[in-house]
């Protein structure tokens, strides 16, 4: 099972190694979609972890019961094949390459497993071909 997640640690564990923790203590893989980490102030990773849903629901309860804010990421962002226009100006948008042009076709492929939600590319497609069914 993988979950995808969004923690916001505050200043006082921005310097903590909990991951490497979780990863030892509940035999998780992971994957580091995107962070910001600025000493002293609030810390921010996207990651995906996979492992059994019993280990994973431990982790998730280990790392609230230390002060990290959780968000799960849940939205379905898809493409509209139809409306899309292949401008790729998504392309240049996301954050994570769950959108990329095809160097033969020049047509804009999405990658939804690699996907964090962000919702930039929704913002920036001119033809709304990016959409979110939340």
């Amino acid at each position: 099972m993988e979950k995808k997640l969004v923690l916001h640690f505050p200043p006082i564990l921005v310097d903590k190694p909990m991951i490497s923790t979780l990863i030892r203590d509940y035999d998780l893989d992971f994957n580091i979609l995107k962070a910001f980490v600025s000493p002293e102030e609030e810390g921010v990773l996207v990651i995906a972890f996979s492992g059994t849903e019993e280990n994973l629901d431990k982790a998730v309860n280990e790392l609230k019961s230390k002060g990290v804010t959780i968000q799960l990421i849940e939205s379905d962002i898809r493409m509209i094949r139809d409306r899309c226009t292949d401008c790729s100006v998504c392309v240049g948008l996301c954050p994570v390459g769950a959108l990329i042009l095809d160097r033969e076709t020049y047509e804009v492929i999405f990658d939804a497993k690699r996907c964090i939600a962000c919702g930039l590319c929704i913002k920036g497609c001119p033809a709304k071909a990016m959409v979110s069914s939340i």
